[in-house]
């Protein structure tokens, strides 16, 4: 796609999101879009097929905005993970509630398999800190299934409180939510005697995980292990963390 024709696109993109932000999904529609735009509807057509495909491409430029967001306001992190996990969901729940058309469009309408790059690599943040809070010996259950709790309970909570008048919208419930489900996913800091063996085999899992990244075991010297034998040592972690 030449440049010109993405700029014209993006363009396109931002008009919709204003009707979006100012109406909702039922104010994005084609002929509305165009016309916001200053183009005809076959060359709306031209660009977006259909008006599902506008609203998909609406809700990855939703993630865009979304990630960007977060990267900037994560790129301090603290010294404590856990603090960090608490910041990020006070985050993605104030993002739902400023952009409350946009986080419908972006988590209630997800389909399997059609999520967009963006909205992958905000997952990849939350994984992130999950394998720093992991690799400190704070968290009490794998970072995958770590990961799809907070998801989902983060999701749940925002959705909840979009669904609610805003004079009747009761913050402390998302605080008393997030303050729940991370506690029952990560650990006090580690006592003395040093953490429990979940915690210990999900921090050795996290840096075995961070050396793998570096290379294939093979060719890698900061681990000494076949691949059949890293994956092996892995499963086992795996275990002894459920």
């Amino acid at each position: 796609m030449s440049e010109g024709r993405r700029d014209a696109r993006r363009q396109v993109l931002q008009v919709a999101a204003e009707l979006l932000e100012e109406g909702g999904s039922g104010a994005v529609s084609t002929r509305a879009v165009a016309a916001a735009a200053g183009i005809t509807a076959p060359a709306l057509y031209r660009m977006f097929e259909d008006k599902d495909r506008l609203l998909a491409e609406l809700a990855a430029y939703g993630f865009e905005t979304y990630l960007a967001e977060k990267r900037e306001a994560l790129a301090l992190t603290r010294a404590d993970p856990v603090a960090d996990l608490h910041r990020g969901w006070d985050l993605h729940v104030d993002f739902g509630l400023r952009h409350p058309a946009f986080y419908v469009l972006m988590y209630g309408t997800v389909q399997p398999g059609r999520r967009p790059p963006a909205a992958d690599e905000a997952h990849a943040l939350l994984v992130a800190l999950l394998s720093r809070t992991a690799d400190a010996g704070r968290l009490r259950i794998p970072v995958a299934r770590a990961a799809r709790v907070i998801h989902a309970a983060t999701t749940g909570a925002t959705l909840a409180l979009i669904g609610e008048e805003p004079s009747q919208r009761d913050l402390a419930v998302s605080t008393r939510l997030r303050d729940t489900v991370i506690a029952s996913v990560t650990t006090d800091a580690p006592a003395p005697s040093g953490p429990d063996l979940a915690s210990r085999a999900l921090a050795l899992d996290a840096a075995l995980n961070a050396a793998l990244a570096a290379g294939p075991p093979a060719a890698n010297p900061g681990v000494p292990l076949r691949e059949t034998e890293a994956a092996l040592l892995r499963d086992w972690l795996q275990r002894l963390a459920d």
